[in-house]
């Protein structure tokens, strides 16, 4: 089984932070690379069991289901249903922790999942680089105090 981890420091408070990546379906909001992104069937974006269905900016189809979600922990797991990526058993968590030192916040993302195992190295490395440090840095532009 594969294994991502990428961590950041975010230059707000977490509950700052929390409340932009809490809806699960804001991922249009604070990253560049997800142009649109709606929850299917209607149901509310914090449900535990919603899918969120989004088109990346080079026309990729996603397709995640929220598996917990918890403002105590500021954390929230989703799973891959359908992407074009090649991943299976694909899960997911993003963690937020404050740091009371400057008032910012450590966030931590997360994955494992199975894959060819050829593809294992280049799909650990555009996971965490692309998407996950990608998605980090575009919320730290979005979260600036």
């Amino acid at each position: 089984m594969a294994q991502v981890y990428v961590s950041s420091i975010l230059p707000s408070s977490v509950d700052k932070v929390w409340s932009v990546i809490r809806d699960f379906n804001g991922l249009p909001n604070w990253t560049d690379f997800v142009a649109e992104s709606r929850i299917e069937q209607d149901r509310p974006a914090d449900q535990i069991g919603s899918v969120r269905a989004f088109r990346l900016i080079d026309g990729g189809f996603i397709r995640e289901q929220l598996l917990a979600l918890s403002d105590y922990d500021y954390s929230f797991s989703y799973s891959i249903l359908e992407s074009p990526m090649g991943v299976e058993n694909y899960i997911a968590t993003v963690k937020l922790l404050p740091i009371t030192d400057g008032n910012r916040t450590f966030m931590e993302w997360t994955a494992e999942f199975d894959c060819v195992p050829a593809r294992e190295s280049e799909l650990v490395t555009h996971i965490g680089e692309n998407v996950f440090l990608g998605g980090i840095n575009c919320l730290k532009d979005r979260v600036k105090t």
